[in-house]
């Protein structure tokens, strides 16, 4: 859902008013109420979800019209997503070429565990679903790739908010405040402890939150490429397995899944990934010189304690 831009959160800090050029911020708020290629907004509902005065709302669809980003629907009196944003997301989408990869070691993980095993990317007060797999028998779990989940209410948004360095956490939770109250203050509440169960187990549980019946678990990982947390994590049901089994059954798998991905993650600024342009083989491509344990010798961890140069923990240290 469309969110106001007001003020950013950035590393270590948040931007002032002064640091963002609103109507390109406004713009893009707009293009976020449309969470699916066939969803149909007017100018009133946009205005609802961005809270930005319809008046500003005509205005900002008028011109993502003309671009090509929205396409009218003179019959509906509404918009939805346009040609122009269609491709531009499908040209960026193909240009990640780790993609491929990490789908394949989601999909090994979904054939041994009856749920549905996600790689998330954050926005804002969400995380979007960039890869899926699902068990074929999973029940009640309906994510698919483009989902969005609040960062309030998913064991992977308590997981990314708990390996943010403090100010950052801090200025992320007061823009949730200012916005849903209520998400801010569960969030308050439970950060410390989701800090120390990612300092100690190097993951967070959370249990019926997103829904009453699904309890999810996600690891972290860092980002050089985005300069951020993305997130590996499962969701199961919770009448199959409850929190105790979520620790001893389900984190072991995701701490290994999380281990296998981290070097796909960590080397995807340096083009050292690479996918087969057709079949099923997928290989890693080392830069000559590269042995096969320099090329596996980056693993998952704990929770890493934050540097001020880039907002990362430090293994093994807890937040400041």
């Amino acid at each position: 859902m469309g969110r106001r831009s007001e003020r950013l959160c950035r590393q270590g800090d948040v931007a002032g008013d002064g640091d963002v050029i609103q109507v390109v911020s406004r713009a893009f708020d707009v293009l976020r109420c449309f969470e699916g290629h066939d969803v149909r907004l007017g100018n009133l509902e946009i205005s609802n979800r961005c809270g930005l005065p319809r008046s500003t709302v005509s205005r900002l669809t008028h011109t993502l019209t003309r671009m090509g980003q929205l396409v009218y629907l003179p019959r509906d009196q509404k918009y939805r997503i346009g040609p122009s944003a269609v491709a531009m997301s499908t040209s960026m989408t193909r240009g990640l070429q780790l993609r491929n990869l990490i789908r394949s070691r989601l999909q090994e993980v979904s054939e041994q565990i009856p749920g549905t095993v996600g790689f998330l990317i954050p926005d804002r007060f969400h995380l979007v679903y960039l890869e899926v797999a699902r068990a074929a028998h999973a029940l009640g779990l309906h994510s698919t790739t483009g989902s969005r989940i609040a960062i309030s209410r998913s064991a992977a948004g308590r997981a990314y908010l708990a390996s943010l360095e403090e100010n950052v956490a801090a200025a992320l939770l007061s823009e949730i405040q200012r916005d849903a109250p209520a998400d801010a203050a569960l969030l308050s509440e439970r950060i410390e402890s989701d800090r120390a169960m990612l300092r100690e187990r190097g993951y967070v549980v959370s249990c019926g939150l997103f829904s009453p019946h699904i309890n999810g678990i996600a690891v972290p990982i860092w980002s050089p490429q985005y300069q951020t947390y993305v997130m590996a994590t499962i969701g199961v049901l919770g009448a199959m397995y409850d929190e105790q089994r979520v620790h001893d059954e389900i984190a072991p798998v995701l701490l290994k899944l999380a281990g296998s991905i981290e070097p796909l993650v960590q080397n995807a600024d340096g083009g050292l990934v690479a996918v087969r342009p057709s079949g099923n083989n997928k290989k890693t491509i080392r830069p000559e010189g590269m042995n096969e344990l320099e090329a596996g010798a980056r693993r998952a961890g704990p929770a890493r304690e934050l540097r001020a140069a880039d907002g990362r923990h430090r293994q093994g240290q807890a937040p400041a």
